[in-house]
């Protein structure tokens, strides 16, 4: 059941996080699903500017719709992830879309307020969510390089009131990629989440987002490097800091990174320790089940697992 990621953060507000995971094709879809199901958790599908792209944006939507019926007790969302304002607009008139991201946190406030602002208006004359973003996290999104630039509470309140979005990306010190951290001797690795404390204290009940929140566990990383990979000085955001926030207003914690390090691990173990193989459907069904594994764990480390009934009833579904 696809529904609206501002149905589902009223569900989750100050209790829990919903993992919003980036699909690109089919293995990587029967694994979330697989995984939500097995922890019984709500989650939101993102697509990314990329994933359109990639082959045909109506592939995309047909094995989700096709997912959709394999797995009908499953609640989740369809989400644009770091759009334009065209590809927004796009998403919108689709009819498929129940939430799109507008990304103009590149551009001046007041320019970043209008554009969002538009995009607030189509989404809603069609019941669609929008999320905006307010702030810049480091590392490259798509082909938008950022700069790191903490989220200014002030700014967030003023934001929030003149576009009209449903809820709001802030930049607390993640950034998209691999590479989220400079390791420094003595420093904890971690959030700001004063500046959450204080966007909260301002707003309210307003669903927050946390973008680059992959935590590129060291044993996968070492697992890659094992079999051939070099991903050096990789790092991510540490666990228990993304379930510290999912208890402080964040609703959605965006995870793609953590994804495609499972992909490349489970190739290539499996073409190093299988060399005579060369069946794509060999390889894909261990990578459906570790991907399943790894969304099932991250559900259950922003504690939306175990909340898919109670969402289902809060939504007047049986």
């Amino acid at each position: 059941m696809i529904v609206t990621t501002a149905k589902l953060f009223r569900c989750a507000y100050g209790k829990y996080a919903i993992g919003a995971y980036n699909i690109n094709n089919l293995e990587q879809t029967v694994g979330l699903f697989q995984g939500s199901l097995q922890s019984k958790a709500p989650f939101i599908l993102q697509i990314s500017k990329g994933a359109r792209k990639y082959s045909d944006k109506r592939f995309m939507e047909g094995m989700i719709r096709a997912a959709e019926q394999v797995f009908p007790e499953a609640v989740f969302a369809v989400h644009l992830d770091h759009g334009d304002e065209e590809t927004c607009y796009d998403c919108i008139k689709s009819g498929f879309y129940s939430s799109v991201m507008i990304d103009a946190s590149h551009h001046e406030f007041a320019e970043n307020i209008a554009i969002t602002k538009r995009v607030v208006d189509a989404a809603h004359a069609k019941g669609v969510s929008v999320e905006a973003e307010l702030g810049q996290l480091g590392g490259v999104e798509e082909d938008i390089v950022g700069s790191v630039k903490l989220t200014d509470p002030e700014q967030a309140v003023e934001f929030v009131k003149k576009s009209g979005c449903d809820s709001l990306a802030v930049a607390i010190g993640t950034s998209h990629g691999a590479f989220k951290f400079k390791a420094e001797p003595g420093k904890k690795l971690g959030l700001h989440f004063d500046v959450v404390e204080k966007i909260k204290a301002k707003l309210p009940g307003f669903p927050m987002v946390l973008h680059g929140s992959s935590s590129v566990p060291k044993a996968e990383v070492s697992r890659i490097n094992a079999a051939g990979g070099k991903l050096k000085d990789a790092s991510g955001v540490p666990e228990e800091d993304l379930a510290q926030a999912g208890k402080m207003g964040v609703c959605k914690v965006n995870i793609d990174t953590d994804g495609r390090l499972v992909w490349t691990r489970v190739h290539r173990e499996f073409f190093r320790d299988f060399p005579e193989k060369f069946d794509l459907r060999d390889v894909g069904k261990p990578f459906m089940d570790a991907y399943a594994q790894m969304i099932a764990g991250k559900n259950q480390m922003l504690g939306s697992a175990g909340h898919l009934d109670e969402v289902r009833a809060a939504l007047g579904k049986k």
